[in-house]
């Protein structure tokens, strides 16, 4: 009987992760169920509780595969089955790493990280057991050791928004996009303070209920558990309501208008359909430009090919109605590369042209998708090109650059794709003198999905980051503009709801005031200090238990240095 209790006590503990994972998934567009990611932590660590080490490990694996399935299903939507199926596969598998082990440090840093729970009583099967152990430790350490576990989860975004060119998607804090006075605490520390609140909080809340079942003669143990983080976190948004208060917009403003062509990713593929794309895009560019824009955006590699007759088309274009225009397309400069090299360096770009039609500036895209944009290693493993339609491959660009417009006079930094969701690229671009930030990106690989919105959620962040508007002008949606504290402007179109059908979309932008175009938040002053102060932090705290473990085993005397 006692073994049979075991086994489902083994099966709960895998549910109860998997649960974990599809409420982290949940929290996230386009459920926007934000509240989930404030039980999702917690509920992680509860499903490894006295099972620390390879079973906390794979417990954490499976809450973040489940996470990273549901809630990356739109890679899916890529027209090329084979690549699609196995991008899904590999990158949420690769990602549930990061909640594996971060379940396997957070118990690993536990003042009694050797200590396991006996399966076999009754009180470990009601979960009394681990709950007990949770509550044999003071309450400072507690506290601490629920910081410490938050501390853990923001260096692991650190890492994963860095590893093999980094993949900053969906970080826990970006799924309080909608709770305005709090993630305005990410104009000091990053999107990464928003995450060591949401997970502080979690744990803390895991070891309140904790203190519920461990001591039920004391009704009241659980309040301190919660006292410090919440108290943090009412500091945090009573700073966001000020701050949301203080920011108003100055008395200029430059007039966009964002032409949306919602052109599927095969035709774009497709070599006879240029001069039909062309021809559509130009069309919705006659109508935006009936709006009297002083800028006209088209997306990421808007146009079908750079022939000089379509170049002579762009600047009759403008010419006519004396208005800027930034374009995507693809872009090509000699290779400084020898003998064996390429004759060419293929980019990314976005061009700027000003109202006379001639070309004012331009920029090279510097993040390349993995097997979007280049293959890994294709000389030495040639086969890896089977999984992408891609023929070619491009460079990466050195650095941002500035679109400088006068007449209005304005100035605009560019990110190209998912460049909008990194943040220092975005600091980067942001300098001093920056009116706002422009994205031109193709999300048409994606279809008619969830990525759209998270695509967009996640740079709202850059936005609250840098003190700076987001303009995002995209192929397929979400074409829309984003203030420096986060609220999306202008996501549908007018009496639509439909966020991917092609169209046109204008704005009117907020342009900084000569005394406001040095300033810089916190943030953009100090870049990642509190992700890598988290990092510190954890990789101090993990080489001092490594040689404690050696000292004393298991003794349950060590402390949480």
């Amino acid at each position: 009987m006692k073994r049979l209790s075991i086994r489902r006590l083994g099966r709960g503990r895998y549910l109860l992760a998997a649960l974990a994972g599809l409420l982290l998934a949940a929290a996230f567009p386009t459920f926007n169920l934000a509240g989930f990611a404030w039980v999702a932590p917690g509920l992680m660590l509860a499903a490894a509780a006295g099972r620390p080490g390879g079973p906390a490990f794979r417990l954490g694996y499976v809450a973040g595969l489940v996470d990273s399935l549901a809630s990356l299903h739109w890679l899916l939507f890529i027209p090329f089955p084979l690549g699609a199926a196995a991008g899904w596969l590999a990158l949420s598998a690769y990602l549930a790493l990061y909640p594996g082990v971060w379940v396997w440090c957070c118990w690993h840093l536990y003042p009694h990280p050797g200590a396991t729970v006996d399966l076999t009583t009754e009180d470990s099967l009601a979960g009394v057991e681990p709950a007990r152990s949770i509550m044999a430790l003071g309450w400072s350490r507690r506290v601490l050791w629920a910081a410490l576990c938050a501390a853990t989860w923001v260096a692991l975004e650190m890492a994963v928004g860095r590893f093999l060119t980094g993949f900053p998607w969906n970080f826990l804090g970006v799924s309080q996009y909608l709770v305005l006075p709090l993630i305005q605490l990410a104009s000091v520390t990053g999107v990464y303070g928003v995450s060591f609140l949401v997970v502080w909080v979690s744990v803390a809340a895991g070891c309140a209920v904790a203190a519920a079942v461990g001591r039920p003669a004391s009704r009241w143990d659980w309040v301190g558990e919660l006292a410090v983080p919440l108290l943090v976190t009412f500091a945090v948004v009573w700073f966001g309501l000020d701050r949301l208060a203080r920011t108003a917009p100055s008395g200029r403003t430059l007039r966009i208008a964002l032409v949306q062509p919602s052109i599927p990713q095969t035709l774009i593929w497709d070599e006879k359909e240029n001069a039909t794309r062309f021809r559509q895009i130009l069309q919705l560019s006659e109508q935006a430009l009936a709006t009297r824009p002083d800028l006209l955006v088209w997306p990421e590699a808007a146009l079908p090919e750079f022939s000089e007759d379509n170049f002579r088309a762009l600047t009759n274009l403008v010419a006519a109605h004396r208005a800027w225009m930034v374009f995507g397309a693809d872009d090509a400069e000699p290779s400084p590369r020898k003998a064996g090299g390429d004759l060419e360096l293929f980019y990314n770009a976005a061009f700027l042209l000003d109202p006379t039609g001639h070309l004012a500036a331009v920029y090279h895209k510097q993040r390349l998708v993995i097997f979007g944009e280049y293959v890994p290693l294709a000389r030495q493993l040639p086969f890896l090109k089977s999984f992408t339609p891609i023929q070619g491959e491009f460079a990466e660009g050195n650095g941002p650059v500035q679109f400088r417009l006068t007449r209005p006079e304005a100035q605009c930094s560019v990110l190209i794709c998912f460049e909008d969701t990194f943040a220092v690229l975005a600091r980067e671009a942001a300098a001093p003198g920056t009116d706002f930030l422009l994205n031109l990106t193709n999300d048409g690989w994606f279809g008619e999905s969830a990525e759209q919105w998270q695509h967009a959620v996640n740079a709202a962040f850059r936005a609250v980051e840098t003190g700076r508007p987001l303009v995002r002008c995209t192929n397929n949606g979400l074409s829309c503009w984003i203030d420096a504290c986060g609220r999306l402007h202008g996501i549908y179109f007018p009496g639509d709801r439909n966020i991917y059908r092609p169209g046109v979309k204008t704005a009117r932008i907020p342009l900084r005031g000569r005394a406001e175009r040095g300033g810089l938040t916190f943030y953009g002053r100090h870049g990642d200090w509190f992700g890598w102060g988290c990092v510190g932090w954890v990789a101090v705290t993990c080489a001092a238990r490594f040689p404690l473990r050696k000292t004393l085993g298991n003794s349950p005397s060590r402390t949480l240095e």
